[in-house]
């Protein structure tokens, strides 16, 4: 484990050297809010080293070793949002073995049964609900933690040769440098909005507005007490004392037992303001994103559809993997400078339709 600045120095020229590097990270989603990033395992030829970003390192010097470079990874997308939003790094490429194998038309794609298949090795499924704040971690979450990093170059290489031979090593490239970009987005500006979960939009207004301050209070009590909002209280539950409050019912039921006499008391301050907000300021329901077909845009969505499903076939892949129901009802209604998302690729299977 690196967890000093002296070692990480001592190390880095060997990364910096590396013909490859391959990357996984833990974090703490399911025991800390908000999550951190706890634990970064690198693979590089002949050795697995895990780095510590809670040991108080600088880390910088490690983002910039990274830059400029190609980093392998099974998934990526979690992996480069948490950098993302942690040390805020973007790398320049990646290689993401989970978009290879379903590029390939695999029909499994996790990382143990491809490491299964094409390298012969079985996986321990791991501690993966573990808490990877601790310290010290355990040897079995070390031995997973490197594993999650150790098959990935040669599982690459693998991939890379099929991906070739199949003449779609362009297509992985683009949906990599896709991911990348989709990954490191800045964090959205609609906070205010994060409160409308699933039926939220079902509620009366002063239902909504009840909602919006008791999933505020829950953001509060979870950052207070470095626990993730749901155990707080679900979402199912939020959802329940928003609804018995608008409709002057007993909350009690949904309120846990288990609740501090402070956190109920902080509990019936936040419905108190959840009652007091006034009508001017109660949330108005979001419009439906629906679209309405022609006749004829209808026509054409099903020609998309059935040109895209024949070449899924043909290639062996799955039809979402060329285009979602969305991107082509958007194609079919033909809206003028609409952004379908279509990479190159999967816009020259479907230009023909």
């Amino acid at each position: 484990m690196i967890a000093t600045d002296a070692a990480l120095t001592e190390w880095l020229p060997r990364l910096k050297a590396s013909p490859w590097v391959a990357l996984d990270t833990e974090a703490d989603s399911l025991h800390s809010y908000p999550e951190k990033l706890c634990l970064v395992q690198i693979s590089l030829p002949g050795e697995d080293r895990l780095v510590d970003p809670l040991a108080g390192m600088d880390l910088r010097p490690l983002w910039q070793a990274l830059s400029g470079r190609e980093i392998l990874l099974h998934a990526g997308d979690y992996d480069l949002r948490l950098l993302h939003r942690g040390p805020g790094f973007v790398p320049t490429r990646v290689f993401d073995t989970m978009l290879a194998a379903r590029l390939l038309g695999l029909k499994e794609f996790g990382l143990n049964p491809l490491v299964q298949k094409f390298l012969g090795v079985v996986l321990e499924k791991g501690p993966q609900r573990a808490d990877w704040s601790r310290r010290p971690l355990t040897e079995r979450m070390m031995t997973y933690a490197r594993n999650d990093a150790r098959y990935i170059e040669p599982l690459a290489s693998r991939l890379r040769v099929e991906l070739e031979a199949k003449g779609r090593l362009e297509w992985h490239a683009q949906m990599c440098e896709q991911l990348i970009h989709e990954a490191c987005q800045p964090p959205s500006n609609n906070h205010d909005d994060a409160w409308r979960i699933k039926q939220a939009d079902r509620l009366s207004r002063q239902g909504m507005a009840i909602l919006r301050e008791l999933w505020h209070w829950r953001d509060r009590e979870a950052v207070a007490s470095n626990r993730p909002p749901f155990f707080i209280l679900t979402h199912d539950a939020l959802f329940g004392l928003a609804v018995a409050l608008a409709n002057g019912e007993p909350p009690d039921a949904f309120i846990p037992r288990r609740y501090s006499p402070r956190r109920r008391e902080r509990l019936k301050q936040a419905i108190e303001a959840a009652r007091a907000v006034p009508e001017s300021d109660w949330p108005i329901p979001r419009k439906v994103r629906g679209r309405r077909l022609t006749t004829a845009q209808k026509h054409q969505l099903e020609r998309l559809r059935a040109w895209r499903d024949r070449a899924a076939a043909r290639l062996d892949l799955d039809p979402t993997l060329i285009a979602s129901r969305s991107m082509l009802v958007t194609l079919a209604a033909g809206s003028p400078g609409a952004d379908v998302g279509l990479l190159p690729w999967q816009e020259a299977l479907l230009q023909p339709a």
